[in-house]
């Protein structure tokens, strides 16, 4: 890097829910070149003003190459992307000399032991963060949002709401609270900390990218709980109460429900399971009580709940009509 600013990022995902977001984020900073890393097959259009670098993830030159020049690399990738995607962008970036990676973390909280233990995925998150360590990449930040609000509320497996049929199960007392993120915030979490000087500027610490080096920065939209939903629901759609029909289920049974059904072969036990774990009340799903967040040193907008949940009502009705 020429200055103490971060100017050139490359972006996997660049067209997918969330990085499209962080893409446009950028942008709008008009201070970063955004490229997007692409499979050489891909056809997807590119917003104006990002560059397509296609690469062939079975050829780590390709990678090399695309990444040569970069200053930080950004992985959004989905849960089916093949396993070894993200360690060969690793190696790659390692190999181009790219100084910062954010990994492909975007989750609920991979530091928790308790969360590790019971979702593999989450404690192959926070593997992710030892294997940059052990192969040479000299800076990463992985940002922990929780899920994803507009996604998850939309889909009845999740949080537990089917907009269809006007039905929500309640997780114990649907009153456990945790901490979930919009699109949109995110995308300008990542644009705010790609726009922090690297180094300290001016004695502040705190607001530089350094100060997040080599750790989890914790960002969210709402921390909320189940009740909380259901009180935005009813504001947004104008229903009453008793439109709905409520029923409760112990957190503890249906993640393992989620786990028997897994065994099974049906993959929507893998939901139930890896959703249900972060409303446990142990407080492992809540991680601006318990790890605080950077909202503010990034300075991140207060949302409105009531906005997202339109959001994720819209979408239900998308999904619902395909």
């Amino acid at each position: 890097m020429s200055s103490n600013r971060i100017k050139n990022v490359a972006i996997v995902g660049a067209t997918g829910n969330s990085g499209s977001y962080m893409v446009s984020s950028l942008l709008a900073t008009g201070k970063h070149n955004v490229t997007a890393i692409t499979r050489a097959s891909s056809n997807a259009t590119l917003p104006a003003g990002v560059k397509a670098a296609p690469v062939n993830y079975d050829d780590p030159s390709s990678l090399v190459a695309a990444l040569k020049g970069q200053d930080a690399l950004v992985i959004t990738m989905g849960t089916m992307a093949p396993p070894d995607t993200q360690s060969k962008l690793f190696r790659a970036a390692a190999d181009a000399g790219v100084p910062w990676v954010f990994p492909n973390e975007w989750a609920p909280d991979s530091a928790h032991p308790g969360l590790c233990k019971d979702v593999f995925i989450f404690g192959k998150l926070a593997g992710a963060q030892k294997e940059l360590a052990s192969i040479g990449v000299s800076n990463y930040v992985a940002v922990t949002c929780g899920f994803w609000y507009e996604w998850s509320l939309s889909i009845p497996n999740s949080y537990g709401f089917d907009f269809e049929k006007k039905e929500v199960t309640f997780f114990d007392d649907g009153a456990t609270k945790q901490s979930t993120s919009t699109w949109p915030q995110v995308g300008r979490a990542v644009a705010a900390l790609l726009s922090l000087p690297v180094k300290p500027e001016g004695g502040n610490e705190e607001k530089s990218l350094e100060h997040f080096k080599n750790k989890q920065v914790y960002v969210n939209s709402f921390t909320v709980s189940q009740k909380d939903m259901l009180e935005s629901v009813l504001r947004v759609t104008g229903d009453k109460l008793e439109d709905w029909k409520i029923s409760n289920e112990p957190s503890h049974e249906r993640w393992a429900a989620g786990i028997e059904a897994m065994k099974g072969g049906d993959r929507s036990g893998f939901v139930r399971m890896m959703y249900t774990r972060v409303f446990y009340p142990d407080d492992s799903g809540n991680f601006e009580k318990t790890r605080g967040v950077s909202n503010e040193v990034l300075g991140l907008p207060k949302e409105d709940l009531d906005e997202a949940t339109k959001a994720a009502i819209k979408r239900a009705k998308e999904v619902s009509s395909h």
